[in-house]
């Protein structure tokens, strides 16, 4: 049983699971009703995305510094008591489930969900 990290949008690996997408905005020009079996996910849950603000700031960080800088307040988003739970849950989960959160992203090193698999892993979530 694991949580993966992955792109959503791209074919699922066998035994993902349920696939958690971790995005403001559904995907464009996608029916609802083939969010799942175009591979995008199964659960729209945007309380474990970025604010508009730091989707901006981390979609133009054009150097280390303010990468960082993204890193730091998404963080602190995260640790508000609502995300703070769901990641809680969700590293609870992982012990007895097989799921996946992802994003859009192609690159995970610039992408929230790098974020997210740390702050799972502190969780002690098993990460697959």
């Amino acid at each position: 049983m694991s949580v993966r990290i992955v792109r959503l949008g791209t074919p699922r690996e066998k035994g993902e699971g349920l696939r958690i997408g971790t995005v403001r905005r559904p995907p464009r020009g996608v029916p609802k009703t083939e969010f799942a079996s175009k591979d995008w996910y199964d659960v729209w849950y945007p309380n474990l995305s970025p604010s508009q603000d730091l989707v901006k700031a981390a979609l133009t960080a054009a150097n280390e510094k303010e990468w960082s800088a993204f890193v730091r307040k998404f963080r602190a988003q995260m640790a508000e008591a609502d995300a703070s739970r769901t990641l809680d849950l969700l590293a609870a989960l992982s012990h007895s489930a097989d799921f996946s959160v992802g994003c859009y992203c192609e690159n995970e090193a610039r992408c929230h969900r790098s974020v997210l698999r740390e702050l799972l892993k502190e969780r002690e979530a098993r990460i697959g």
